[in-house]
């Protein structure tokens, strides 16, 4: 497992620790982190706050996302694929998408590259979160 995806788990855990759920995302450019978030949902009161979307918030403005590479350890919903078109980043490297489909048919469609580590790690952490905390899943995903 590559470092980036490393420190999106490290960011998914951090969220957990905090009592909100376990989903981590690293946005990287030129070989550098240039943006880190996790799932804040729960922390801010903030229903937005998925973890890509607080790690592009945390990145600030970088002007052109081209060449970037955004890190998330489950595969994006729609809200977060929204913003992987809308800014124009052209590769998303997962750590699984099996817990949960997310939008990678969607965002292939608009021209993104999607790579699924499908890594057990990450799909043992959304069990055992989605196992413990289903309704609070449910409330993230719009399903409550």
């Amino acid at each position: 497992m590559d470092e980036f995806m490393k420190a999106a788990i490290e960011e998914a855990r951090k969220g957990q620790a905090e009592g909100g759920i376990p989903i981590g995302s690293v946005l990287v450019k030129d070989g550098k982190i240039i943006g880190r978030g996790h799932n804040r949902r729960v922390q801010d009161g903030d229903p937005i706050m998925h973890a890509e979307i607080n790690c592009l918030h945390n990145a600030g403005r970088v002007g052109s996302y081209a060449g970037t590479v955004l890190y998330s350890t489950l595969m994006p919903c729609y809200l977060c694929a929204g913003a992987v078109v809308q800014f124009g980043i052209k590769k998303v490297v997962v750590g699984e998408g099996e817990t949960f489909e997310g939008a990678e048919e969607f965002m292939r469609s608009h021209g993104v590259e999607v790579i699924n580590l499908d890594l057990e790690e990450c799909k043992e952490m959304m069990r055992s979160f989605m196992c413990e905390n289903p309704e609070l899943w449910a409330e993230d995903i719009g399903e409550l």
